[in-house]
């Protein structure tokens, strides 16, 4: 019995702290804690001022926008699931299917973000409300601009893991591993800022009335995202063993613990910033 134990808590060969919880993962709890202590200061600030709105505070359901931030929210959600998926798949070793699930979580991350570039720029420029012209804005751009950079660390976080997911088992047979790697990460980097990119300006365009001359405004642009895709294509091509298997669980499980926090705290500042205003 005693046996059976040590092995469930064993957690893939990662040590154990005297709780029986693995030192990574009992670092990330810590670290979670007093992050969400740190969300709880802003969330609070921003509930205070929301109940004793200063004189000229701009009205919230003048400004905010709930079928895009309620599409965003959903999105966030599903990125989780599928963030649940990669976990479960490289407990079973299944490297492939991991990294499946990490484009997709990816993937769901940046789409979370443009819309949040959408959002804000939108509150900005067309109904001028920044973080020094009043206490929402303050306090909002505070916010949820920090939850904002905690995703975008997530996903520079999985990409990350994504990329180490190909080295080789024997990197001194394989000279050219480090400049692979360097060309995955400017890769990815490229095709997320270019999509990016011409995501929002299509929208903008759109509402513009000036989609005609998408194409050739952004021809450039177009062109280098279809380069870096097709360069990432080759690049997640594997050529023998790789050092990554079921003993990185752990690993990707300390990841998904930072992903799903980064989820609930949207859904409480979904409540409480967008939601108590439509009640």
């Amino acid at each position: 019995m005693s046996s059976a134990t040590t092995i469930a808590i064993d957690h893939h060969h990662d040590p154990s702290t005297t709780t029986g919880i693995p030192n990574k993962k009992l670092l990330m709890w810590a670290f979670l804690a007093s992050d969400c202590m740190f969300f709880g200061c802003l969330i609070s600030t921003h509930l205070i001022y929301r109940l004793h709105p200063p004189p000229g505070n701009p009205s919230p359901r003048e400004i905010f926008n709930p079928p895009l931030t309620s599409f965003s929210t959903f999105i966030l959600l599903m990125s989780s699931l599928l963030m649940a998926l990669a976990v479960n798949a490289i407990q079973r070793g299944n490297v492939r299917s991991m990294r499946h699930m990490l484009l997709g979580t990816i993937f769901f991350g940046c789409i979370f973000l443009t819309c949040q570039v959408y959002e804000f720029t939108d509150f900005v420029m067309d109904k001028h409300m920044t973080i020094t012209n009043c206490i929402l804005g303050s306090t909002f751009f505070t916010l949820t601009g920090t939850h904002g950079c905690h995703v975008a660390i997530g996903v520079l976080w999985l990409t990350l893991m994504y990329i180490r997911s190909f080295q080789p088992a024997d990197v001194s047979t394989n000279r050219l591993w480090f400049g692979r790697t360097l060309l995955h990460i400017a890769g990815f980097i490229a095709a997320i800022g270019l999509t990016m990119y011409l995501v929002l300006d299509f929208v903008h365009m759109a509402q513009a009335g000036t989609l005609s001359g998408y194409l050739r405004k952004d021809a450039l642009a177009v062109a280098g995202a279809i380069i870096a895709y097709v360069g990432l294509n080759l690049l997640s091509r594997t050529r023998g063993a790789v050092d990554f298997g079921e003993a990185n669980a752990i690993d990707v499980e300390s990841m998904g613990l930072y992903w799903h926090f980064v989820d609930i705290v949207w859904i409480v500042i979904f409540t409480v910033v967008y939601l108590l205003e439509y009640i």
